[in-house]
């Protein structure tokens, strides 16, 4: 059966962090459909002012936060004692669970173009011990094709494997589709699927979807993704449901209220970070 579009959703320019003008995607309203991608902001600026005040540092907790540079650079610092740069491809995978604080500079470049996801944790897993990982460009596979190439940056794609999310099964595609080639993507038929059209427009299963928008997919074995007259790039994310309750307070996300005041309790108190030993 042919996966078909449920819902989509169009990026608006917003700013977050210290100024950081951006593309918010998804969000608290869209928790239910997406389920278990929580959000999903998209940077693309070929202006340093709108994004070189970064992110100063912030609390997580209950989440893990994706971030995917395909150009640019992203250095991350966090309360583990991590610091690291990933950039022109590469991927920071930062496990919050049970607290971690984290800061994130975006330096001047040519062009910064990529998207951060919030992807939840279950609840089993919510106060995990907090961890952090960056696959760079050597352990990222790139599979060349007659319609453009796909990067496997996360997950499995017919039989290679690429890094392996601990929590959730997530399978993180970045394809670059030649102008009006298409491709027919092979799912689960249960799992979670959405796709997020980077740069360009799309069809989606037969609908044309516009660049900077999230669309989301029913259950089916296959989709079709086709570019226009122009090349596109395109994300492709496959996960599992969760179907757990989310309660969702700025950088903290647990399933229910009692937990999120116990977070910002935490924080309070000076007791949010539960470990400061890197994993």
């Amino acid at each position: 059966m042919e996966r078909k579009i449920s819902q989509q959703v169009r990026g608006y320019r917003t700013k977050d962090g210290a100024g950081v003008s951006l593309v918010r995607v998804l969000g608290n309203q869209t928790v239910q459909a997406y389920d278990p991608i929580l959000m999903l902001d998209s940077f693309d600026s070929a202006n340093p002012d709108d994004y070189i005040a970064g992110f100063p540092m912030h609390p997580h907790r209950g989440i893990e936060t994706i971030s995917y540079v395909y150009r640019g650079h992203m250095t991350h610092k966090d309360s583990l004692g991590n610091e690291d740069t990933i950039g022109d491809g590469e991927v920071q995978w930062m496990t919050a669970g049970s607290g971690i604080m984290h800061e994130e500079k975006l330096p001047a470049a040519e062009r910064l173009l990529g998207v951060q996801l919030w992807l939840n944790l279950p609840a089993k897993d919510k106060m995990a011990p907090p961890a952090y990982y960056s696959i760079k460009n050597s352990e990222i596979e790139e599979i060349n094709f007659d319609w453009g190439k796909l990067r496997l940056l996360a997950g499995e794609f017919e039989g290679t494997k690429g890094y392996m999310s601990k929590y959730l099964p997530l399978d993180y595609y970045d394809l670059h589709l030649n102008p009006k080639e298409s491709v027919i993507m092979n799912t689960e038929s249960e799992r979670s699927v959405m796709v997020f059209t980077l740069l360009g427009d799309a069809y989606i299963a037969g609908e044309l979807v516009k660049e900077k928008t999230a669309a989301k997919l029913t259950s089916g074995e296959q989709v079709e993704i086709k570019a226009t007259d122009e090349k596109a790039q395109v994300l492709f994310i496959s996960s599992k449901r969760l179907d757990e309750p989310v309660a969702w307070g700025g950088p903290i996300v647990m399933n229910s209220k009692e937990e999120l005041n116990k977070a910002f309790d935490d924080l309070k108190k000076g007791t949010f970070i539960k470990s400061t030993i890197s994993y």
